[in-house]
């Protein structure tokens, strides 16, 4: 993918004659303009949601009412607001890494030397964005657990957020633990690359392939517990089609893989492909294809899985006091 090793006689990846080791170092100092790009883009959705709150028609205080003081909220909105942009930053990296992966398109305004670095910096970016996602998150709960002492205060905000299980609220406690699993995976995943040649480049590009699982779960746990997408239209709608290409992108992926030996060759036709290993490709490629037009029967129906707007608003907490 972005590197293509070779191995030595003793089975060592070596780097290709010419190529250059990526530093994270490098790679930091490069992704400065697009988490700059990031932190606009945060600005101006919490801007928004802020303005929403205000004007009365946020869905955030559409599902828990008593959050209708964006003074007072302005963490959770904060929280909400480095989500979306997470989201949309790993959903912009998925895409350029599934790109790269597959057959590649024929002619691209710039060099496939620039896709791999933007690559890797909305990765950056993407993790230091899930990270403020829930560092806010926990900030509100820390503010929002007034009666405990401080310590105690700072020990369930970051039990809440960090620690996968412990919170015990609503729909929270599917979501959060998804979301954990998100972040838990996307920073290890994301770093082994600056690795590789440590761990060996068969190994990193096995382990990487389990990014889309990240993502997956990201997209999960944005829509069981984003309230701006909690109900049944046109925003949760837009999030599910946003879905399609990056489906479409997985199925060409491995339809056509860049990867000579990824292709779906019958079985002892070339040297490795076992029964269980054709086996198992071939199950990939029916399930992206069936996700893909789970996804179009998804947005064609409208069946997706938004809950009703109620007509008195619901009296609910993101997370109840703790009572003896």
């Amino acid at each position: 993918m972005l590197v293509n090793p070779r191995s030595d006689e003793n089975g060592t990846s070596v780097p290709r004659p010419g190529s250059e080791r990526v530093a994270l170092r490098g790679d930091l100092r490069s992704a400065l303009p697009d988490a700059a790009a990031a932190v606009v883009v945060t600005a101006a959705v919490f801007a928004l949601l802020w303005a929403r709150m205000e004007s009365g028609t946020s869905d955030t205080v559409a599902v828990m009412p008593f959050m209708d003081d964006p003074g007072t909220y302005w963490m959770y909105l904060l929280s909400q607001a480095f989500g979306w942009s997470g989201l949309l930053w790993a959903w912009g990296t998925v895409m350029l890494g599934l790109l790269l992966s597959g057959p590649g398109p024929g002619r691209l305004p710039v060099s496939r030397q620039a896709l791999e670095r933007w690559h890797r910096t909305t990765s950056l970016t993407t993790m230091a964005l899930m990270f403020a996602h829930a560092l806010m998150f926990a900030a509100e709960l820390v503010r929002y657990e007034a009666q405990l002492g401080w310590a105690e205060r700072l020990w369930a905000g970051f039990a809440d957020t960090f620690v996968p299980g412990w919170y015990d609220s609503g729909t929270g406690r599917i979501a959060i633990p998804l979301g954990q699993g998100a972040l838990y995976l996307a920073i290890p995943l994301g770093l082994l690359f600056y690795v590789r040649h440590r761990i060996g480049a068969n190994t990193w590009r096995r382990l990487h392939r389990f990014v889309i699982v990240v993502y997956v779960l990201s997209v999960w746990h944005t829509l069981l517990y984003g309230t701006n997408v909690w109900y049944g239209e046109w925003p949760r709608t837009v999030l599910w089609l946003l879905q399609l290409p990056v489906a479409a992108l997985l199925v060409l992926r491995l339809l056509r893989p860049a990867r000579r030996g990824e292709r779906l060759t019958a079985p002892g036709a070339r040297a490795g492909v076992t029964w269980p290993t054709w086996t198992a490709r071939a199950a990939g490629r029916i399930a992206a294809g069936a996700v893909v037009v789970g996804l179009l029967l998804v947005v064609a129906s409208g069946r997706d899985g938004g809950r009703e707007r109620p007509a008195e608003p619901p009296a609910t907490q993101p997370h109840a006091h703790e009572t003896d």
